[in-house]
């Protein structure tokens, strides 16, 4: 590393952001070249790592996700500095990173992983909260252990798992689709899922032992290792794990165990606070909602009184640093658009999960999909491609990218989605086999032209890897029908 001043550094690599993909990235590149000096810069004073990384099949794969501080990567990769700063400004064409503590970074390859932000249905509200990061997991917390009633807006990944979560506090959960869980399920799925929304919640196993790093002033003790942070700096922090809500006390103030209201295909009209409601004619017409810090009234008509809101409605890429002064081809959903080897339409300026859109012509099998899986995948992609392009070699389209699979967990059950697990794209043209087993196990499969297309699982139903292999060999199943799965038919000895 070389520099013409304290306040300029030149690396040959610069990764930014602290999450997964951007952790991928830097470990990948710090790995191969281990004599090039390699600056990952982080908004949060603690890092993604992926952790217990199991390789299921062919395209899935299923790992932890802890936060560490930043030493234990420096220590792990010795070419590799870890700054914490967010990104004031990318000057692409001088090939520089302009930081927010004063310092620039001159370098020959960067890759962008600033990941994306919650969207916000109002910003800045006292009693309105996204969820995204350890600090707003934290803030969450805080509200809901003084809470008896809370609204929950969205019906993605995030609300899906806080609203079977959350323990003594009445939810009361407004979607705008027919059914819950709508980027994941169909409609037979959900109707599969409510039943574990009424009933009493299995117990949980043992906690986890793992050291946990959060950024709270505390006391350290033996199980929870608590890393200092200090600052007023309101930077987003990288994406909550998909355990998240496992290291932290999800109880509201009341006695029942978890109570979900849903409201059906309705959003959030209008957010008052005490004081304007009691003002507005609502509070004349609905006069037994009674007093609360905070009124939502939806657009089907109706109106609740709660003590806070969050909402989950989905993410937007978080390009804005690297958008002023810059040529930036961005993508419908706001996303920097890279080619098949990851490279905006910046020169060297590469980028990988979540503030990045594919931007290359997709297998008929996968779609993009801002989840922790794509950011790994990507992280580590997007390392190779640089690595491939430093050294003259070519590089083709990593296989990952050849068929969607994801593995996930909801309402206790496992769930694994495969290729277009609900029809996506598919049109018309298609046709739906499930087989569900109440309580135990629900099973559907999307076939076009005969041919298996797709597959959603929920519950152990250990066949991911044989239709996996179904659906990448494209096999015609035509003459099998509903044989194909017939409980009684060990349809993985069948297709072995």
């Amino acid at each position: 590393m070389a520099g013409t001043s304290k306040s300029e550094k030149r690396f040959r690599f610069v990764v930014v952001g602290g999450g997964i993909a951007g952790v991928t990235c830097a470990e990948q590149l710090a790995s191969q070249f281990p004599s090039e000096d390699i600056a990952l810069l982080t908004a949060a004073p603690l890092v993604k790592t992926v952790t217990n990384f199991r390789q299921v099949s062919k395209t899935l794969e299923d790992f932890a996700v802890e936060e560490q501080p930043a030493c234990v990567l420096e220590e792990k990769y010795p070419n590799l500095k870890v700054i914490q700063s967010s990104v004031q400004v990318l000057h692409a064409k001088q090939h520089m990173v302009q930081a927010e503590n004063g310092q620039a970074f001159h370098y020959e390859k960067v890759c962008l992983c600033s990941g994306a932000r919650p969207k916000l249905l109002i910003q800045d509200h006292p009693n309105l909260l996204g969820i995204r990061d350890t600090d707003s997991a934290q803030e969450f917390q805080k509200h809901l252990s003084k809470a008896k009633r809370m609204v929950v807006v969205g019906n993605g990944g995030i609300a899906l798992e806080l609203v079977y979560e959350v323990e003594g506090c009445e939810v009361v959960w407004a979607i705008k689709d027919k059914a819950i869980g709508n980027t994941f399920f169909d409609a037979g799925a959900a109707q599969f899922l409510i039943p574990s929304l009424e009933a009493d919640k299995p117990e949980k196993a043992l906690p986890c032992k793992r050291a946990r790093y959060t950024t709270d002033k505390a006391t350290a003790s033996n199980e929870e290792l608590t890393y200092s942070y200090n600052s007023g700096s309101k930077q987003l922090g990288s994406a909550l794990g998909p355990d998240w809500h496992e290291g932290i006390n999800l109880r509201g103030t009341e006695e029942v165990s978890h109570r979900v209201h849903v409201e059906y295909e309705c959003e959030i009209k209008t957010i008052y606070s005490q004081q304007d409601f009691m003002k507005s004619p609502l509070y004349t017409q609905e006069t037994d909602l009674g007093l609360w810090p905070v009124y939502a009234h939806l657009t089907n008509g109706k109106t609740f009184g709660c003590d806070f809101i969050v909402s989950a409605t989905g993410v937007v890429p978080n390009t804005e640093p690297f958008l002023h002064g810059n040529q930036f081809e961005l993508a419908e959903d706001h996303g920097l658009k890279v080619n098949e080897h990851m490279q905006t339409s910046e020169p060297d300026v590469y980028a990988a999960g979540d503030v990045c859109t594919a931007g290359w012509e997709h297998s008929a099998l996968w779609q993009q999909m801002r989840l922790w899986t794509q950011a790994r995948q990507m992280g580590w992609y997007a390392a190779r491609c640089i690595a491939a392009d430093v050294l003259g070699e070519s590089i083709e389209l990593d296989f990952c990218f050849e068929l969607f699979s994801h593995i996930t967990k909801f309402f206790n059950y496992k769930v694994v989605l495969l290729g277009k697990f609900n029809a996506q794209g598919l049109g018309s043209d298609h046709e739906l086999l499930v087989r569900c087993t109440k309580g135990h196990e629900y099973v559907k499969v999307v076939l076009s032209g005969g041919r298996m297309m797709g597959a959603l699982l929920i519950g152990d139903t250990d066949l991911e890897e044989t239709f996996e292999n179904l659906i990448l060999n494209q096999m015609d199943l035509s003459s099998y029908g509903e044989e194909l799965l017939n409980p009684n038919i060990d349809i993985e000895d069948y297709f072995d």
